[in-house]
Formats: C-alpha cells, structure tokens, sequence
C-alpha cells in the first residue's frame, strides 16, 4: 500500500488522515466472555424447555389415563370471592360474595381450562380490586 490518498487531496489536508483499516482476526462480537459461554447458556436453556415438554407431555398422558380409566381426574375447592373498593378518602370497603365449589384438575398443570388442584387450593380467597 503506497498511498491511501485518493486522487486529487494534498498532503496537507485533513481527508488525507483517513487510512483503509482491515478486520482483525478473532473475537469480533466484543463479548469478552467468549464462546463457550454462550454455547453452555444456550444448551441450558434447550434443556430446561426441553425437560419442561417432558414434564407437560408426561402430565397430560397422566390426565388423559386418568380420564380414560374413570379415576380421579378432577376434583373440587371452595373459592372465597371478594371485592375490595377503595375510596376517595383512602378506606376501602370490602364485598364477600358468597363461597363457591370451583372445578380442579388433579395435575402439575392446568388441562381442559381448569387450573391445577395444588394451585387453587393455596389461592382459595380470591380478591377484585375495584
């Protein structure tokens, strides 16, 4: 490379600072944690969803068995409801609805728009705010 001056610029001038620059072999990302990293954060990540397809899949054959078979597929729970209005002066009034047998699914999780008896059982009272 002889001279990085295009055609017609003077040496004086400051276009002729500007100088062709090549690539540098390497890490070109600018990740400092290299490679391997990413590549052991990727293949946990295809584990973990992997292993949670396995784990929905398995349910669903359970639910479905359990189904097929007449057994206990569903169950039921009392849902307490209320409503929580607040007011302009920062009370708030509280509205009880009556108490309510809500279908369950007995599984990990939910199946057929049931959520899962382990879930509905520890969040038995349920609040609207208003």
């Amino acid at each position: 490379m002889k001279n990085c001056q295009p055609f017609g610029l003077r040496a004086g001038s400051r276009a002729g600072i500007i100088q062709q620059v090549t690539a540098v072999e390497g890490n070109k990302s600018g990740n400092k944690a290299g490679p391997w990293l990413q590549r052991i954060a990727l293949r946990s990540f295809l584990a973990a969803v992997g292993l949670l397809g396995i784990a929905y899949g398995t349910d669903y054959c359970v639910f479905r068995y359990r189904l097929a078979t007449k057994r206990q597929a569903f169950g039921t729970v009392t849902v307490e409801h209320y409503y929580e209005v607040a007011h302009k002066d920062g009370k708030a009034e509280i509205i009880f609805d009556p108490p309510v047998q809500k279908t369950c699914v007995h599984s990990l999780f939910p199946h057929s728009g049931d959520p899962p008896c382990w879930f509905l059982i520890r969040h038995a009272e349920q609040r609207t705010d208003m």
